[in-house]
Order: structure tokens, then C-alpha cells, then sequence
């Protein structure tokens, strides 16, 4: 008999295929992120001093207006002073800066109570201000 017997080499295809069928999914899970590095436009220049807030890497905001700028704020504060400065000026510019290691749970935060405070629209930091 000169024929191969190709039944074991089908059998060894089928084992094969479901095991990459089964493994694909599992490893497509874990994707890694490299964020792009982009460089960014200044802000054009106002004639109106922006807002200043910051969260550092502990999860405190600070808001640069008022009585002590460098001391941490509440939730409750920080939304009674940027609704203040929104509501005599509400075409102040708004930037929100943060720690490079901040949690990105706590940027969300922050942009999410100045949205709460009447904040339209914010300007991301990217280099420290001087």
C-alpha cells in the first residue's frame, strides 16, 4: 500500500486549531498603551487670568484664586470658587493640572466637579506654569 495515512496529521491539525482558537482571546486581553507623544499649541493670550486648578499625586485639588492658593481644598470649596469666578466672569479660561504619577480616577474627578461648578470647557497643562 503506497498511500500516507493523513487521519493522525488531521487530528494533530484539529488539537492545534482549537488551542489557538481558545488561547487568541486570552492574550488580546492585556494590551499595552503607549500614549502618543503630541506637541501641544500655547494658549492664546486673554485678557482674563485663567483659573488654575491642580490635583497632586495624594488626590488634594488646589485652586489658584483666593486666600491661600497653596493649601488643599474640599470638593464643596472647590466647586463655591470656580462657580464664583464662573459666574462674574464665565469666559475665564480653566486649566487643570496635575502630578505626572496622579491616579488618571482623580483628573476624571476634578474635570467632572468643575463640569458640576458651570465649567464649559478645560485647557489641559502640559509644562509647569511659571
Amino acid at each position: 500500500m503506497a498511500d500516507i495515512n493523513v487521519v493522525p496529521y488531521i487530528d494533530v491539525m484539529l488539537v492545534l486549531l482549537i488551542i489557538f482558537m481558545i488561547t487568541a482571546p486570552l492574550v488580546t486581553q492585556g494590551v499595552k498603551v503607549d500614549l502618543p507623544q503630541a506637541s501641544s499649541e500655547p494658549v492664546p493670550p486673554s485678557d482674563l487670568t485663567p483659573l488654575m486648578v491642580t490635583v497632586d499625586i495624594d488626590g488634594n485639588y488646589y485652586v489658584e484664586h483666593g486666600e491661600n492658593p497653596k493649601s488643599p481644598v474640599d470638593n464643596e470649596t472647590l466647586i463655591a470658587k470656580v462657580q464664583g469666578v464662573m459666574k462674574y466672569k464665565p469666559e475665564t479660561p480653566v486649566l487643570v493640572g496635575g502630578d505626572s504619577n496622579v491616579a488618571y480616577e482623580k483628573v476624571i474627578k476634578l474635570m467632572s466637579l468643575l463640569q458640576s461648578a458651570g465649567v464649559p470647557g478645560v485647557g489641559l497643562l502640559t509644562e509647569p506654569v511659571e
